[in-house]
């Protein structure tokens, strides 16, 4: 067994510390820590919740099953209600001097009871000031147009323009009722979402929705209330001298007050009779006063109306309380910020590495468990502090980095023999070939820098029309749509031997040939293309589902010599290869979309791999940065496979086009509509039938990448 030098525990510790960093990150980008990172935030959230100066202001009226059984038994009301009913508790609101009212309720149709009973609720909207809500949403009587018998919103955010990208916007929405809508003070949208567990820890603070600004039950409360706020939005909400954190979308990390309940909440049926004696001179049970000045939510708790929501704080929370809730946090300022994530990394990196050293340095049991014992709980405690502090922490990826380097150092401290293997392992299992590992691994020399010449087949490929594609995605999503893309194709180019260069963004690149010579290296590679191709062809129809595009790629291969070996400094480099073959590949990728194909194969592949496959030629194409001419084919699948009737028509014609019989190759190109190459040799004949022979070539310039 070898002993590690002081020098060489050092550089293990930050070695292994920032291994076990980059695992974590690494993890966390795969969202495998975000059920274990909600169950923390849930405790952080139960334990240090508690009122804010201004959670007494705000009071709530809920519709719970009690005031249903009323309605029923004492009236003989059937749900829903008539809107009459809740013309006493407006005036009661009233009579009360509340600042605002606001329904989380949503009256997209007409009263069951007729119009007059419409009329009756908007005339009582008329002495206060009330918010409605808009669903946001495809329905029966959704609208992609603010209707024009609304008045266009009143809600301005300077700003908000450069962060349009950021906010979420909606194509559809179903208004209030025209009469109760113009009756309201402020429309409201109360369309939240869960987060992947089904809980509910932010708010949109604001929507788009045709241009209009439609600000959230909380932010309309507070608008309406302060009529002359003034709102900015540069990431941050700004009014007055108050700083709303948000993320990227515009949504609020909620800092709840605490459990259902926690905002002082009344029976809408004890509000209705309190209101109903009072105007017959009798005492009511509730006395008035406890909502002067006071912001008031309406909403459902009766479990049959199914408004309850999960939260950290309550698997059953009135939907009206988490509006509420925004509207508090607004008042006090005190929303959870979002954490720099580089501040997140450095202490990951600083506490891995540092309780990796100590361990590595630790010479007895006792030392060693009090190591574990002193940095487990760490970021837990990191994380209680920051949410006292009103910022949210990632708590399990620091802790996963955390107990990462501590378990890989006490693997690399009783068992420093072959440390070397297990580190290659971990730095280049993800993009070599598994063949080439072993032979790091019994030959760690190989890891100098340099290269050699070798001849490789080349691999190129791109998403077709990928920028358009990302634009509509948020980037959670596309993400996890790359991430199983680039796996799928990556394990086939692997399983076939070869090595994956690099992923730039969508594009994949790599090799065959390299490092462990392949006499059948071209082989190889269009067995990959093929692969690929049908194996995107199986998950057509689930990434449309996941990214609302059809997803196709462009593969361009070619064979030739290139440098390869490891490139760049003597602390950081990566195996690849560099060479004008490489840039051919490069450009036969692109070369696809001139002829409407999504795979180009060069001749100097083709003609390695025999009779394994069947082909077309698509032309002899000059692309751009290359004076030679290079004659390209279509791969079409595997030797034994029926070979489509129409390309047998378009070999017929492309051999009129090579001899230069253009008008004939045209006529034969035209029987085949459903052919985009064809189509293209087809456009050519047509523009160039005139051109005798033997000034005619048939090479293909192409003038763009």
């Amino acid at each position: 067994m070898m002993t590690l030098s002081p020098l060489m525990k050092l550089r293990s510790a930050l070695l292994t510390g920032l291994i076990a960093v980059l695992l974590a990150q690494a993890l966390q980008s795969t969202r495998l820590l975000d059920q274990w990172e909600y169950g923390t935030w849930s405790w952080r959230v139960k334990l240090l919740a508690q009122p804010s100066a201004h959670t007494q202001d705000i009071k709530i009226i809920l519709l719970d099953q009690a005031s249903l059984d009323w309605g029923a038994s004492v009236n003989g009301l059937s749900w829903p209600w008539p809107r009459e009913v809740y013309v006493p508790l407006l005036r009661f609101m009233q009579r009360a001097g509340a600042k605002i009212i606001a329904f989380d309720v949503l009256y997209t149709e007409a009263s069951v009871y007729g119009v007059d009973d419409d009329q009756l609720f908007a005339n009582a909207m008329a002495g206060n000031k009330v918010v409605l809500p808009v669903f946001l949403g495809e329905q029966v009587l959704q609208t992609t147009r603010w209707p024009t018998t609304l008045s266009p919103s009143k809600v301005n955010i300077d700003g908000l323009s450069q962060w349009q990208s950021q906010i979420v916007h909606k194509s559809h929405a179903t208004f209030p009722l025209a009469r109760l809508a113009n009756a309201a003070s402020l429309l409201s949208h109360v369309d939240e979402t869960p987060d992947a567990d089904g809980v509910f820890r932010r708010a949109s603070l604001f929507r788009i929705f045709d241009k209009h600004i439609i600000p959230s039950m909380g932010l309309a409360a507070l608008l309406l209330d302060k009529q002359d706020l003034t709102l900015s939005f540069d990431g941050l909400l700004h009014y007055q001298n108050s700083t709303i954190p948000t993320d990227d979308q515009g949504q609020l990390i909620l800092k709840f007050r605490g459990d259902s309940g926690t905002h002082q909440a009344f029976s809408a049926a004890a509000i209705i009779q309190s209101e109903l004696h009072l105007q017959a001179g009798e005492p009511s049970a509730i006395d008035p006063a406890l909502f002067k000045d006071k912001y008031v939510f309406f909403g459902f708790s009766a479990p049959g109306l199914k408004d309850l929501r999960p939260t950290p704080v309550s698997g059953d929370y009135p939907g009206v309380e988490v509006h509420a809730t925004v509207l508090d946090n607004l008042l006090a300022g005190d929303a959870i910020k979002t954490y720099p994530p580089w501040l997140a990394f450095v202490t990951a990196l600083i506490l891995a590495c540092s309780a990796s050293y100590l361990l590595i340095h630790s010479k007895r049991m006792v030392s060693l468990a009090l190591v574990f014992v002193v940095f487990t709980p760490v970021s837990l405690l990191i994380g209680f502090f920051a949410y006292w502090q009103s910022y949210d922490w990632p708590v399990l990826f620091v802790q996963t980095a955390i107990v990462l380097a501590l378990v890989n150092s006490v693997i690399l401290k009783y068992l420093t023999e072959g440390r070397e293997k297990r580190a290659i392992q971990t730095m280049f299992q993800r993009y070599l070939s598994k063949d080439y590992i072993e032979i790091l691994k019994k030959n760690p020399q190989l890891l100098r820098l340099g290269g050699e010449t070798r001849e490789l087949s080349i691999f190129f490929s791109d998403i077709q029309g990928f920028t358009t594609i990302s634009e509509k995605l948020t980037p959670e999503q596309l993400v996890q749509f790359l991430n199983s893309y680039l796996t799928d194709m990556t394990d086939i180019i692997t399983d076939e031997g070869g090595t994956l260069d690099k992923y730039e963004g969508d594009a994949i690149i790599a090799f065959t040939n390299a490092p462990l010579p392949q006499d059948d290296h071209a082989e190889r590679m269009c067995r990959s293309v093929l692969k690929c191709q049908r194996k995107l062809a199986e998950r057509r129809d689930e990434f449309f589902q996941q990214t609302g595009a059809w997803i196709y790629n462009r593969i361009g291969v070619h064979s030739g010599a290139v440098v390869v070996g490891n490139f760049g400094s003597k602390t950081r480099f990566n195996y690849t290869m560099l060479g004008d073959a490489a840039n051919l590949a490069a450009r036969l990728e692109g070369a696809n979309k001139f002829f409407g194909t999504y795979t180009m194969i060069s001749e100097a592949t083709k003609n390695q791999t025999g009779d394994a496959f069947l082909w077309r030629e698509t032309g002899t194409i000059r692309v751009v940065g290359r004076k030679t001419p290079v004659t390209v084919y279509e791969l079409l699948g595997f030797k034994g496979e029926d070979l489509p009737p129409a390309i047998q028509v378009f070999n017929q014609g492309q051999a009129l086009y090579k001899q230069g019989e253009l008008k004939a190759a045209a006529a034969i190109f035209a029987t085949l509509p459903d052919d985009p190459v064809a189509k293209v040799y087809l456009q050519r004949c047509l523009a160039d039938q005139d051109v005798g022979m033997p000034a005619w070539d048939g090479v293909w310039v192409l003038n763009e990448k």
